[in-house]
């Protein structure tokens, strides 16, 4: 397998990384687990509950990411039954998996790219005027989504359900493995979490990142990737099952430890 002892810098917040992880291992890769971002309770929980006992006067919930499923569903589920009649949106297996735990099924969701230019373009969300669209997300992020289906006619509401922050991580462990030609590969999933990533690492560790394979499954986060000055960027399908494919892709080409920062 290409993968058999590559390590593979897994990026994603901890408690989201097991799925990927026991991919990467099924396919003979050594995940190194390195969150960047860390998911974080809000203080004023508020504005959710209020949302909860008002659901039944919305027409459209979108769920922005697994952890507003979560987090939203988390306080709401335990006070109230799901309206039978509210169509749920969100982006992505990840998220349709997280719903579908939850007893939420029939989502609407883009089949190839996972996200909210991909979720506009769908005919659920095309014609939404005068419709009542409630966005749960975490705080700050994109305006897109909410935007766009207010320039539609329809009516968005926010709701923050998270904080993101910068996890206090010892980057010791991945220094050592670049160190020693044992690091192949890292995924990044997100821009912030690119970002918090090339932070974390510091001076010699971005040095370091800047000659390794940086898988990304969005072309925004790639061309954030290149202007941080990453050389090897590789654009992958969406979701768990992209990265995997493209690193298998990717190191099956590049054979026997080629693709290692020399």
């Amino acid at each position: 397998m290409s993968l058999t002892g590559r390590h593979v810098v897994v990026t994603r917040p901890a408690g989201q990384a097991a799925h990927f992880a026991t991919a990467l291992t099924d396919q003979g890769a050594i995940p190194v687990l390195y969150p960047v971002l860390e998911i974080r309770d809000i203080e004023d929980v508020a504005p959710l509950l209020d949302a909860a006992i008002r659901l039944d006067s919305y027409d459209l919930a979108v769920f922005v990411s697994p952890n507003a499923i979560e987090k939203a569903l988390a306080a709401i589920l335990p006070r109230r039954s799901w309206p039978a009649t509210l169509r749920v949106a969100a982006l992505g297996k990840s998220s349709e998996r997280e719903l579908a735990r939850h007893g939420i099924h029939d989502v609407i969701s883009p089949p190839l790219r996972f996200d909210s230019e991909a979720l506009l373009e769908l005919p659920e969300l095309t014609d939404v005027r005068g419709r009542r669209v409630i966005i749960f997300r975490g705080d700050g992020g994109r305006e897109v989504l909410g935007d766009t289906l207010k320039a539609r006619g329809a009516s968005v509401e926010y709701v923050t359900c998270y904080r993101r922050g910068r996890p206090q991580l010892d980057p010791a462990p991945l220094l050592k493995l670049w160190e020693e030609g044992q690091l192949d590969a890292v995924t990044l999933t997100s821009s912030e979490g690119l970002r918090n990533f090339f932070d974390m690492v510091g001076r010699l560790g971005q040095a370091w990142l800047k000659k390794t394979p940086a898988f990304v499954p969005h072309l925004r986060i790639a061309e954030q990737a290149q202007a941080l000055g990453l050389a090897k960027v590789i654009p992958t399908e969406p979701g768990d099952d992209g990265l995997l494919a493209g690193l298998m892709q990717y190191f099956a080409s590049h054979g026997n430890g080629n693709s290692r920062p020399n």
